[in-house]
């Protein structure tokens, strides 16, 4: 009798699963160009964060991955009922770096979307990658006018569903350029890079309006990441009679070309700009006295609000520190704008399941229009370019007065378009 049962009960057990199956909702048919991506009811929603999250550029890191927490934590950490899985890579804030993360997310056919990267160096490479696998990429802190447009056309990087809500810096160089020329008359510049696409991108611009405006550029140079000796170079600018070295690089780099230029009587006279890059506590507390007088460009800040500091005062909360820099404000609305078209994309079943298709995500993405952004309204464009230009030069006068007081401190205004 036992033996006789137990087909029996197979028999049963297996009929009963595949009635369970043949009741159990199919995925919906996909339609969609890129390909869809089906997350079932108790799913989580999976977005790729790639970053610097190691090296000398991580804190720029933690604080795009901080706006993306801190955007999920205003949703209950939740789109759409459904939990969100962040699957994070470090990118070392290098072009190797930002390929190898991105082939890493792509490879899970669930990642609906990336959230990154820090560096513009890397950003260009994993946008490559994640463009021809069909996702949609976002960030709050690339910048480099090579990731989208320039001059109103595409640039050399641009990659289809590649999006950004940091300014880009095409109009940064001429605004460093305008002040030079036209507030402090100087008409020999000399510009110095690092290579990468950021760095030269700015010193291009710079190069090509004060050309414009009738200056001339007696050095165009560029140093390697890592090198520790800045006298050859500086002592090109010597040579070249330089009155303003305009130097758009990161730490360490930056702070050797400064320190060592302050040790050259040479160029005691002459003027010395760097960008965003060297708006930070952790450079002025490394040179101190030696970066009196030194300009810099940047972002201009979005204004004081109620809800600015709402958001500052959450972020206080959950990681029980104050901000230490301001661009967590746009990863938050980088973060935002995507959370905003998932939720556009989506089809819900009946059952709780979603139906995202990958180019109508993309779509939703170029289709933000009038964001009420933290950092402004945001109209994200063709090129993937969200927030409008506008660029403040900065002096620096008083070291203990921190990045705050540098920022505080503004010499001039360059807006195009307004």
């Amino acid at each position: 009798m036992k033996r006789a049962a137990l087909p029996v009960l197979l028999s049963a057990f297996i009929t009963a699963l595949l009635l369970a199956s043949s009741c159990a909702p199919a995925p919906e048919p996909c339609t969609d160009t890129l390909g869809c991506v089906d997350i079932g009811p108790d799913e989580a929603l999976k977005i790729g964060v790639i970053q610097a999250l190691t090296g000398k550029v991580a804190t720029l890191g933690q604080e795009q991955v901080r706006g993306l927490e801190l955007a999920l934590d205003r949703r209950g950490g939740k789109v759409l009922g459904h939990a969100v899985q962040l699957l994070a890579q470090d990118t070392g804030c290098n072009p190797e770096g930002g390929a190898n993360a991105a082939l890493k997310v792509v490879a899970d056919p669930k990642v609906l979307a990336i959230f990154g990267t820090t560096c513009s160096g890397d950003a260009a490479t994993a946008a490559e990658v994640m463009s021809r696998a069909g996702l949609s990429m976002i960030s709050g802190n690339n910048s480099a006018p090579f990731l989208t447009s320039i001059g109103g056309k595409r640039a050399p990087k641009w990659a289809a569903g590649y999006l950004r809500t940091a300014p880009n810096e095409e109009s940064a160089g001429p605004a460093a350029a305008r002040y030079a020329f036209e507030k402090l008359g100087i008409r020999k510049a000399a510009t110095i890079n690092d290579g990468d696409i950021y760095t030269r991108g700015l010193t291009d611009g710079f190069r090509q309006e004060f050309e414009k405006l009738g200056g001339a550029i007696v050095l165009d140079a560029t140093v390697n990441k890592g090198d520790a000796n800045m006298e050859p170079v500086l002592t090109a600018v010597v040579n070249a009679r330089a009155g303003l070295v305009f130097f758009p690089l990161f730490q360490p780099e930056g702070n050797l070309v400064l320190l060592q230029a302050r040790k050259m009587p040479a160029l005691a006279r002459t003027v010395l700009m760097s960008d965003g890059s060297l708006i930070e506590d952790s450079f002025i507390q490394a040179v101190r006295g030696a970066a009196v007088g030194m300009y810099f460009v940047g972002p201009t800040p979005p204004k004081p609000t109620p809800e600015l500091e709402q958001l500052a005062a959450e972020y206080k909360t959950r990681y029980a520190m104050p901000a230490p820099t301001i661009y967590y404000i746009s990863a938050f609305d980088a973060a935002s704008i995507l959370l905003s078209a998932i939720e556009k994309a989506a089809v819900k079943g009946r059952d709780g399941r979603l139906h995202i298709g990958r180019q109508a995500l993309r779509d939703a993405l170029y289709a933000t229009a009038d964001h009420p952004g933290l950092s402004g309204r945001l109209n994200c464009n063709e090129f993937g370019d969200c927030a409008a230009q506008s660029f403040n030069v900065l002096k620096l006068t008083d070291p203990a007065g921190g990045v705050e007081g540098l920022k505080g401190n503004v010499v001039y205004t360059y807006a195009p378009g307004r």
